[in-house]
């Protein structure tokens, strides 16, 4: 390979390089022929949407020996199938978008699945493929064109044909190894086997474009200039509407790039050249090329001379190893100026029509020992030797750069019974009109048949229903005496009175319609296919739109414009479009078929915050595992483990995020997903597919908690980049008879075994829980696959729509609230150690404490929360605040993150997947409100972030130019959890198991400082509690337990559950008036610091900045170790020379 390295294709933000191409087309094409067995010859279909896939399935099959047939799909799938039984092809190409086009009789072949195997499979045995013998004289490619029968001719041609056509080419210089080409043909037009084989074959650049990015020209525009384009080839029409729309838009720099410009297919004018030339530079040459799918490409070709070519443009001569011959109709050489049909010979010759020798012998003429081919094309020939096109020999036309043979279209027609005679004519150069003969029938039905059974370019613009075609003297339709077809105002209604305008889109849509047609009423329920509409012209009504009324690339659909053709429609189509920002979030979301895509945004938030805060040596492994541990509960209850593997089995390839792997992308950052094929994981062989049995020969409780905490913190539990996400240990109590062998059998378990599922959470979320339980427990039940509905919305799919979400009012909303804020200032907690500003790795080691509330303080936190319509999260995030203003001496102005659940929408709720956000919740308290009053003003807050909870956490820090590794507020973190009945317990058939708690040694701090609270309904005892897990990189597990105390101790006060010694606190009283002075430490300040001397009674309480002062010391040092006296006022004085003090007399006055 000359350029590995070099890039082949690209497509969007998709590349590849010719090596990593070779890679792929070698392992399809192993596929293609050890799988399904294709052999040298052998006709493979190709049915996809512009991708890369579509580039490495025609080199696959091509690698593999076999033929390459594309199929369109933009054609109804009768015409699919009737191609396919023409090339009696076994196998088809697809992909997700395609596949519902074909019967289940068709073996169907994914392109993406096999590309996904490719990529988890190294191992590529290429010596495989050395058995597989491709000749030059072997058949490349199938080509249908239009046929005059009524049935498309399926073209062959040699793979000598093509590499010697493009030898010509770039003989020529019309492309070369250093351009970057564009590929917009259809995959119906032989051109685009030259775009990207052609392409590739001598060392060029590919650009693909999206679905209909042919037709986008705001999108195709900046492909142009993004990409750098210096080749494009498309047809005139096409090339008209562009350019056209370049120069109204001021595009022109989309084009600086271009060095070769390439037009063929129809007629080129003078004036399309004069257009091109005002827009292209002076380096950018245009081409004239002319030549049917039966000679390979091109055989003429004409570089245009705009001030040599002044009338008209010329065909030109034929190309390097073509020539030609132009006859009359006896066969006679033509004279200069006399109308001649061409007759063409030289490499590119193609090899017949498959299976239509009849057709070929037409087509392929033998003269003086040489094969011709008979063209139809009538040319003449001016004095310089170049042809200049005159039309077609027989009725086979060309439309918009399409080939057509009409009698297809009549041969269409007349398979409607009612139908006894029919003619189609190009009328204007511009429309198709079918003359039908019957008395039987209306437009309506004419228009769907033909929709059902050809391609959108040869439907007819016009039907006109006639009782009796007029006949010649011969019987056969006489063309002239057909009526033409006037567009009058009964042809400009469907209606009986002429609908006007209601509101002002139907009046700009009007305008632009009576422009196009030059008319001055066109009702707004009249069909636009009726008054001579096409493909064509809807693309100019699109664009004409997009400027119009401002709409976004992607708010409007040519299809959908195709599909509601009249002006009170587009209308309504607009007015969505217009309205998209604003209905998005109600508007209900689909699935894309998609399977790789970027990381949502919660992905990227996980997965670099693993990497980079989490990188260091000291940093605990897996530190976003979500652990979930269940255990047999009753002696009569087992369980199948093979069963149970299954059931994991099933919900893995239902839930594709559970199989979908994570990686960077690029230099730049970019993270993908990408959602492997569910045989790859569940074949793949490590450690029985996810599963491990430990068996325990140890029944304390102990001991497996250490083996508990050892399985959780295995470097190999989980590999991203490989799709390895979810892992499930079975911990088996191992019990042995006396005869020392096992009395249990090996397949199941019994009580007090335990089933441990660790799941990454970049996957995978706490609400995912009931979720995933829910669906192992179907899968164990009917020990069979779980059903699955190809068009349910995945993850992966809610990706792609997030990143496409307009959330500019969100961006405002969430500036304004850290507007001020300094979010690199951490609070003045109570910390034993600080990190250096060099050194920011964290262990994740983690000091936890947790309070279990009483059933007095449980109630009195729920009636309060009820009595004041508060969700128990506001609050809980209430009572936060104001312990942290508590805790940092009177700080007002607190940021802290907040976990939220982030399933915004109603298609998101039973999905499994990493939705949680985690966003900054700022307040600014007023240290003499009441704590009534915060919880108001929390309340309000709290509502106003809910409407943009979406905003993902890296566009806030990006927008206030903060990384996310300096950020005090994801550092202090508050989180309400409400457990619910699925989630603790796991039924398996008539077993039940119940989750158990996992020891805090098994636990990790992501953050320095976290706050949870538990409501568990289902709890007799103990239902709210609430849990202190911070870093033990800053604090001692001392401290947290000390700050655990405190917290209980404020919250008896707020809520008046306090006993004798506890100081009574109202909820309408100033939050001032909170103490976090523990009773025993208030005896001690009365026994030590205000220390009561004898007969005096003038005490009094602390004052606050001594209580203070007193409380910090005593919380930041341990008073058994010795430390540096930081509250230490020393005075020093010296006794002034030949002074004396009596030692004595100093004691007592001290005292």
């Amino acid at each position: 390979m000359k350029h590995p390295q070099k890039l082949a294709v690209e497509l969007d933000d998709q590349s590849l390089t010719y090596c990593e191409l070779l890679h792929y087309v070698q392992g399809l094409s192993l596929t293609l022929v050890n799988e399904y067995h294709v052999f040298p010859g052998e006709i493979v279909c190709q049915c996809v949407e512009r991708s890369l896939s579509m580039v490495i399935g025609i080199m696959g099959i091509e690698m593999a020996g076999g033929v390459y047939c594309p199929l369109s799909p933009r054609d109804p799938q009768h015409r699919l199938h009737a191609l396919i039984k023409q090339t009696k092809g076994r196998l088809v190409l697809v992909h997700d978008l395609t596949k519902s086009k074909f019967h289940h009789n068709i073996v169907l072949l994914d392109v993406n699945s096999i590309l996904t195997n490719i990529e988890t499979d190294s191992k590529i045995h290429v010596n495989r493929l050395s058995h597989v013998v491709v000749i030059p004289d072997n058949v490349a490619y199938i080509i249908f064109t239009s046929g005059s029968t009524g049935t498309p001719k399926p073209a062959q041609l040699r793979h000598r044909n093509f590499t010697r056509s493009i030898q010509s080419l770039v003989h020529v210089d019309i492309f070369n190894k250093n351009h970057t080409i564009i590929q917009m043909a259809r995959c119906s037009f032989d051109l685009h086997v030259q775009e990207i084989l052609g392409a590739l074959i001598i060392g060029a650049t590919v650009i693909m474009l999206h679905p209909r990015g042919n037709v986008d020209f705001e999108y195709l525009s900046t492909i142009m200039e993004n990409k750098q384009i210096t080749f494009l080839y498309t047809v005139p029409t096409l090339l008209q509407l562009f350019f056209n729309f370049i120069k109204d838009t001021e595009k022109a720099h989309a084009m600086q790039y271009l060095r070769s410009l390439c037009t063929g297919g129809e007629r080129c004018s003078v004036q399309l050249v004069e257009l091109l030339e005002s827009i292209i530079n002076n380096d950018c040459s245009i081409w004239n090329l002319c030549g049917p799918a039966e000679t390979t490409l091109q055989y003429l070709f004409h570089r245009v001379n705009s001030e040599v070519d002044i009338e008209t443009i010329p065909l030109g001569r034929p190309l390097p190893n073509y020539s030609c011959s132009v006859e009359d109709n006896f066969g006679l050489p033509v004279f200069i100026g006399q109308e001649g049909e061409i007759l063409m010979r030289g490499v590119g010759i193609f090899a017949g029509y498959l299976d239509r020798d009849d057709l070929t012998a037409k087509a392929l003429i033998e003269i003086d020992g040489e094969l011709f081919y008979r063209t139809g094309d009538l040319v003449t020939m001016d004095n310089n030797g170049l042809l200049h096109y005159q039309g077609r020999k027989d009725h086979q036309i060309k439309l918009h750069g399409q080939r057509i043979e009409l009698g297809e279209i009549e041969r269409c027609l007349l398979n409607i019974t009612s139908i006894s005679a029919c003619v189609v004519m190009k009328w204007n150069d511009d429309y198709l009109v079918a003359y039908v003969q019957s008395s039987d029938i209306n437009e309506q039905q004419l228009r769907e048949h033909c929709q059902s059974h050809l391609p959108p370019h040869m439907i007819p613009s016009i039907f006109i229903i006639l009782d009796k075609l007029p006949l010649n003297s011969n019987g056969k339709t006489d063309r002239k005496l057909l009526p033409s077809p006037h567009f009058s105002f009964t042809n400009l209604t469907n209606s009986i009175e002429l609908l006007l305008p209601t509101n002002d889109i139907e009046v700009s849509i009007h305008h632009i319609w009576c422009d196009i047609f030059n008319q001055n009423q066109i009702s707004t329920d009249t069909n636009i296919f009726t008054i001579g509409g096409h493909s064509l012209l809807i693309m100019q009504l699109f664009h004409r739109y997009k400027i119009e009324f401002h709409l976004e690339t992607n708010a409007l659909s040519i299809s959908n414009l195709f599909q509601h053709p009249t002006i009170i429609h587009h209308a309504q189509l607009i007015q969505q479009s217009i309205n998209t920002i604003h209905t998005l979030d109600n508007s209900a979301w689909s699935s894309l078929h998609v399977i790789l895509a970027r990381a949502s945004f919660a992905q990227e938030r996980i997965y670099l915050d693993e990497q980079i805060r989490f990188s260091s040596e000291a940093a605990m492994n897996n530190m976003y595992v979500i652990p979930l541990l269940y255990r047999i509960s009753s002696m009569n209850d087992h369980i199948s483990i093979t069963r149970l593997h299954h059931a994991f089995q099933s919900v893995i390839t239902k839930h594709n995020i559970l199989r979908t792997a994570l990686y960077l992308y690029d230099k730049n950052g970019n993270i993908i997903q990408h959602c492997l094929d569910a045989n790859i994981i569940l074949n793949d062989d490590m450690k029985f597919n996810g599963l491990t049995i430990v068996n325990l020969h140890n029944d304390d409780s102990h001991y497996m908690t250490e083996m508990i905490q050892e399985i959780l913190n295995q470097s190999d539990l989980f590999d991203l980049s490989k799709g390895r996400v979810i892992r499930y240990h079975i911990l088996r109590h191992y019990h042995q008879s006396q005869d020392s062998t096992p009395y249990e059998n090996d397949d199941l378990l019994s009580e007090n075994d335990h089933i441990l599922i660790s799941i990454h959470h970049a996957m995978f979320d706490g609400a995912s829980t009931s979720i995933f339980l829910r669906d192992l427990s179907l899968a164990y039940q009917s020990d069979d696959s779980l059903s699955m509905d190809e068009n349910t919305l995945n993850y992966i799919d809610y990706s792609v729509h997030e990143h496409v979400m307009d959330m500019s009012l969100s961006r405002q909303f969430w500036y304004s609230q850290i507007e001020g804020y300094n979010i690199e200032c951490s609070l003045s907690l109570p910390a034993d150690r600080q990190r250096s500003s060099t050194n920011q790795q964290r262990s994740g080691v983690a000091s936890i404490v947790e309070i279990n509330f009483d059933n007095d303080l449980c109630t009195s936190f729920l009636n309060y929360a009820s009595s004041h319509h508060l969700t128990l999260f506001q609050l809980g995030l209430s009572i936060f605040y104001v312990f942290l203003f508590k805790l940092t001496h009177g700080e007002t102005d607190l940021c802290v993150g907040s976990i939220n659940a982030n399933r915004y929408r109603s298609e998101l709720v039973n999905m499994i997947g990493m939705f949680v956000s985690t966003l900054p919740y700022r307040v600014e308290l007023d240290p003499h409100w009441s704590f009534d009053e915060v919880v108001k003003y929390v309340q309000e807050n709290c509502l106003s972030i809910l409407e943009h909870s979406h905003y993902p956490l890296q566009h806030i820090l990006g927008d206030n130019r903060s990384s996310q590794s300096n950020v005090s507020f994801l550092e202090i973190i508050f989180d309400f959890i409400s457990v619910s009945k699925d989630m603790g317990y796991l039924y398996l058939n008539d077993a039940t198991l119940e989750q158990m708690p996992l020891e805090q040694s098994a636990e990790v701090s992501k953050f320095d400082f976290s706050l949870t609270f538990q409501y568990n309904p289902l709890s007799d005892n103990n239902r709210l509690s609430c849990r202190f897990v911070c870093s033990l990189d800053l604090f001692e597990k001392s401290t947290i337990s000390k700050i655990g105390q405190r917290f209980e101790y404020m919250l008896e006060q707020v809520f008046q559950t306090q006993s004798n010694n506890i100081p009574a606190m109202n909820v309408s009283s100033s939050i001032n008036k909170l103490s976090l002075i523990l009773p025993e430490e208030a005896e001690e300040m009365e026994l030590v610091v205000f220390h009561r001397l004898d007969n005096i009674v003038n005490e009094a309480p602390a004052s606050f900045s001594q209580a203070r002062i007193w409380l910090d010391e005593r919380s930041r040092f341990d008073l058994d170790k010795p430390q540096t006296a930081i509250y230490n006022m020393p005075f020093v004085y010296r006794l002034q020379p030949d002074h004396t003090l009596s030692i004595k007399q100093l004691r007592l006055a001290l005292r």
